[in-house]
């Protein structure tokens, strides 16, 4: 364990913790505000109590200093720095009262402030387990153990590309320094590069047994010859898409003189297409478009001009295999042409397509539902092009009167009870209503659109403004409405809506206004909400083939006349293909070493222990549920039985907490951890029963994690009243990795050769705020392997500019989780596999191109020279391809999905790169999505087989239950730090989301918000965020 959790032999400064629990008092916390606390207490007979301790100074002369072990490689002095270190395992770093020299080659001659590690041996461990040392043996160098070996260190892969004829790395006057040969200069000429190459398929999988699979794709039967692309302009160019489409429409009916019989496709924009060339030649013309209006017609002028040829032929070299490369426009243009019809006929939200429900709706509440629809997009794939369809379904807002969206807002069941608003529930509505898009309805059939801007803060009967006509004469909003529409409100004393600039004063009574259909909801919906979607649109693996067949039965695609007119033709069934199904890796307890092979992605824990469990001599208990929702007795039952349980999963957790307490509301939270920081110093763990969602909850991560390093596990007070095995197990699992611990590891006989060299895994991760909030930060995170197995993960994370797709700080947190790594193991990486999530394949290029560098720049300014392969792999969840069973043998659970581990890379995957399909999960509810791999960078020259293998087992490496997920393991834990962060957050981001900020405020509240989720140096050492 880390030195923090060890202190055994350390006499506490709290009294014992042998109290009888049968004879302890369950009291309250009550902590007086702004309050700090010193002093010894007498703790033989504490409990369960309101507790208020005695008041003072909160300083702790026995808290332990933190060394500063965090410098750079290059500055690192191996006299003085390395020895300092004692690696106690393979797993945890030590620091003991007597240095140990690591004894090292003595005829090198080490330059001091520019150490190369693979010149000096490796420090001699001090077990003999280590994972790293049964592969390279113990006190050989790295040149050693190449002639030994005779494999050599993974080295950069050249770039595929030449670079830019212009920059400075071409032009050998303008580089005054010789790198001709330098590992430098590869990284040189890496660095100013400005497109990357994704690898090619090294090969097809060969490994696992056969399975029939069909997939949602649907083949396209492409036409020949070219398309003829034009450029459209559009005046006034602000109008909406839908709004476009019409005009381009109507200008083909209306100027039957230039497109005759053609049936031209428009994006929408500015992007139009032609199967036949328009009688105007290179030339540009302007012509005039009236759209009938509300009282009057519509004036715009649209300036159509020839863009390029598309030649269609670039697409078949590359299914033949003459090409490798692309031709984008292509692929532009059909997609064009397939969904011009659909974007008439429905609302297009991406590329998906919604309309409203008919007979059967489904309310999520606060005035959203559910809308069906479906998604399509074209894509190349082996031989031909694909059609990828799907079942769809997202938020919409419901078409009504905004009085009746008011009361499902807040609640209010009884109108005529509801007089007036209070600043609260205004606040609410100001954040629901801001941009949403309404209607009148007073003025006849004239149903003029407006946006919302804001909710006053006066009613219709307080909100005065001045009239039009007379300046100096103020007017209410009722009265106003009252003398030029003779209209009296119902509701005057409810907030206006207040549309428009707000130097113009256009208020409108909510009673007059309903909401405009069609409108997506793209703020987060609430934890109900998002569950009442679930169950909405979940579908068995069987049901949704046949929805998605009957989709394509009803969009009848061959008698569009728009794809007729283009020679573009759609298959009716889905492609089947050839799939796998990889054997799953035996998992390694502890104990007696048992092993498991799990079934369909899952096993049981019973009856084994903890590959390396943790001793819990010291923690404590918080309740901030209240005693009559968990009962002193529930509290007791649950500590016994969690207890228990531990023990028989190999956690020896103390029977008794030092530290039982009930507490009440978020501003106990901080005196707590001052209390439990100076009484409590070596506490190892902190467990607190929550009541359900509460502010609680994100104090607690902050404090635990950031001020104080003490682990915190929360539980629903609900799991606490009713224990259950499974449960208090899942505590177990938390709690061990959270203090040092391992709970399984992959069987080292099962894993690949690529760790028979030393190997860190590396997860990525940005997450954002919510759609339209544009002034809370987005969150980058990476977590890295720290030990051979791999199981144990160190984090780092940062803030970073709103929306910010690429990780901007990527070479520093790259170097920082290399230095945890060395001093984790004391070997360097020869190779690192990067699974980097959420990106999409519009920004593949852009991210690359900046991370990658990254990382070559923070494996550089560590040491020079060294360039540890690096394989950079992009895991996609958010798309929309699904395999079903064609056989219903292989089908599997409730909802009859795919088997775990069925993985497809051929017939549905890409042309020419290195990608691949895994389920690697077995789908519990609705039909199993599988992940999709995509590699755009490979030093290590991984074969398919190799690189499936891997991924699959690392998603059976998930601390936090015993089944495979999803995805790989570093990067779900990716997304755990991210989204922990954003709790770290919570009272640092408390400003308007639609305030705007200068510059110089930005980047002082990015440096703010940066040492807000420094987390504490002991929360470092383990994996605080599982």
């Amino acid at each position: 364990m880390s030195n923090f959790l060890d202190n055994k032999n350390k006499k506490p400064t709290e009294s014992s913790s042998s109290s009888n629990m049968d004879h302890q008092n369950f009291q309250m916390f009550q902590a007086p505000p702004k309050t700090r606390y010193t002093g010894q207490q007498d703790y033989s007979h504490s409990d369960f109590q309101y507790f208020n301790p005695t008041p003072g100074i909160c300083n702790n002369p026995n808290m332990p200093s933190q060394s500063n072990f965090f410098q750079p490689l290059s500055s690192l002095n191996i006299e003085n720095s390395m020895r300092n270190l004692q690696v106690q395992d393979n797993y945890n770093v030590r620091f003991p009262n007597e240095q140990q020299r690591f004894r090292r080659e003595l005829d090198i001659n080490i330059d001091r402030s520019n150490i190369d590690y693979n010149r000096h041996e490796i420090p001699r461990r001090t077990i003999s387990n280590s994972p790293f040392k049964e592969h390279f043996g113990e006190g050989m160098n790295a040149q050693l153990r190449d002639k030994l070996t005779g494999i050599s260190t993974a080295r950069w892969a050249s770039p595929e590309i030449k670079p830019n004829p212009e920059s400075q790395d071409n032009r050998q006057t303008s580089n005054p320094l010789n790198f001709s040969n330098s590992p430098q200069k590869k990284f040189f000429r890496a660095s100013i590069i400005t497109k990357f190459i994704s690898p090619k398929r090294p090969d097809h999988g060969s490994n696992g047994r056969r399975i029939l699979l069909r997939a949602n794709h649907f083949r396209v039967k492409m036409p020949t010859g070219i398309i003829h692309h034009y450029d459209v302009q559009i005046t006034p160019d602000k109008c909406p898409r839908r709004v476009n489409r019409e005009i381009v429409c109507c200008m083909v009916k209306t100027h039957a003189n230039i497109f005759s019989s053609q049936c031209p496709v428009f994006d929408g924009k500015t992007n139009m297409y032609c199967r036949d060339a328009l009688p105007i030649g290179r030339d540009s013309i302007q012509l005039e478009v009236r759209l009938p209006g509300e009282g009057r017609d519509r004036k715009f002028d649209v300036v159509i001009k020839w863009h390029s040829q598309v030649s269609l032929e670039g697409l078949e070299h590359v299914f033949t295999g003459k090409s490798t490369v692309i031709p984008l426009d292509v692929v532009q243009a059909i997609d064009v042409v397939m969904r011009h019809l659909p974007s008439m006929s429905y609302t297009p939200v991406g590329r998906s397509f919604f309309s409203p429900p008919d007979k059967f709706q489904h309310p999520l509440g606060s005035g959203r539902e559910v809308w069906f629809g479906f998604h399509q997009s074209v894509k190349p794939s082996h031989w031909k092009m694909m059609l990828n369809i799907d079942v769809s379904a997202t938020a919409f807002y419901k078409s009504q009167s905004v009085i009746n969206f008011v009361c499902e807002v807040l609640d209010i069941k009884d109108l005529s009870s509801t007089r007036s608003i209070n600043d609260s529930q205004k606040t609410k509505l100001s954040k629901e209503m801001k941009g949403l898009k309404i209607e009148i309805t007073h003025c006849g059939n004239m149903r003029r659109k407006y946006r919302i801007s804001n909710i006053t803060k006066k009613s219709a009967s307080t909100l005065f403004f001045p009239r039009q006509d007379s300046p100096n004469d103020l007017v209410s909003v009722e009265n106003y409405f009252f003398e030029k529409y003779n209209l009296r409100l119902k509701y005057p004393l409810f907030p206006c809506l207040q549309v428009g600039l707000e130097a113009k004063h256009t208020y409108l009574p909510m009673e007059v206004c309903n909401i405009i259909s069609g409108q997506r909801c793209i703020k987060k919906l609430s934890d109900m909400q998002t569950s009442t979607m679930i169950k909405a649109t979940a579908r068995s693996a069987p049901d949704r083939e046949v929805e998605i067949n009957n989709l394509v039965k009803k969009a009848n695609f061959n008698s569009d006349i728009h794809l007729k007119t283009f020679g573009v033709a759609i298959s009716p069934k889905m492609t089947e293909i050839n799939g796998r199904v990889l054997a799953p890796p035996r998992i390694q307890y502890g104990g007696r070493y048992i092993q498991v092979v799990p079934n369909q992605g899952v096993w049981d824990m019973r009856g084994k222990q903890l590959f390396q469990g943790v001793e819990v001599d010291r923690w404590g208990l918080v309740c901030f549920a209240p005693m009559r929702v968990v009962s002193e007795e529930s509290l007791r039952s649950f500590i016994n039985h969690l207890v228990n349980i531990s023990r028989g999963a190999g956690l020896s957790m103390c029977q008794h907490p030092v530290f039982c307490k009930y507490a009440i509301g978020v501003n106990h939270v901080e005196p707590i951890f001052t209390y439990l920081n100076h009484h409590f110093p070596y506490l190892q763990l902190l467990i607190v029963v929550l009541p359900g969602k509460t502010p609680v909850y994100a104090e607690i991560k902050r404090l635990g994690d950031i001020n104080t390093g003490i682990a915190t596990q929360c539980v629903q007070a609900k799991n606490v009243n009713r224990t259950s095995p499974q449960t208090l197990s899942n505590l177990c699992l938390k709690i061990n990795v959270k203090l040092g611990g391992i709970n399984n590891i992959i069987q080292p006989g099962v894993r690949g050769a690529i760790f028979t060299r030393p190997i860190m895994f590396i997860g990525a991760d940005v997450t954002h705020p919510p759609a339209g909030d544009t002034a809370k930060p987005s969150i980058a995170a990476l977590v890295a392997s720290m030990d051979a197995h791999p199981s144990r993960y160190a984090a780092s994370v940062r803030v970073q500019s709103n929306r910010q797709e690429h990780i901007q700080d990527m070479s520093s947190m790259v170097e920082e989780l290399l230095l945890h790594f060395y001093r984790s193991t004391q070997y360097k990486p020869e190779r690192i596999i990067i699974y980097r999530d959420g990106v999409s394949e519009g920004q593949f290029s852009t991210v690359l191109l900046h991370e990658l560098k990254q990382i070559r720049r923070a494996c550089i300014n560590l040491e020079h020279g060294y360039q540890p392969g690096i394989t950079f792999i992009i895991v996609q969840k958010r798309h929309h391809t699904r395999l079903f069973c064609a056989d219903g043998k292989d089908q599997t659970g409730k909802s009859k999905n795919i088997p775990a581990g069925t993985t497809v890379d051929i017939g549905i995957t890409h042309p020419t790169e290195f990608d691949f399909f895994l389920c690697s999960h077995a789908g519990i509810q609705g039909t199993s999505r599988p992940s999709h791999y995509h590699v755009l960078w490979d030093d290590n020259n991984l074969s398919s087989n190799e690189l499936q293998m891997l991924t699959y087992q690392l998603c059976h490496t998930y601390v936090r239950c015993t089944r495979s997920v999803s995805i790989p393991a570093p990067a779900y834990y990716a997304h755990l730090v991210a989204f922990r962060a954003r709790y770290h957050l919570v009272e640092m981001i408390d400003y308007d989301s639609n305030e705007r900020r200068t510059e110089e405020e930005e980047n002082r509240t990015l440096a703010l918000l940066k040492r807000a989720i420094s987390v504490h140096a002991d929360s470092v050492k383990v994996m605080y965020f599982a």
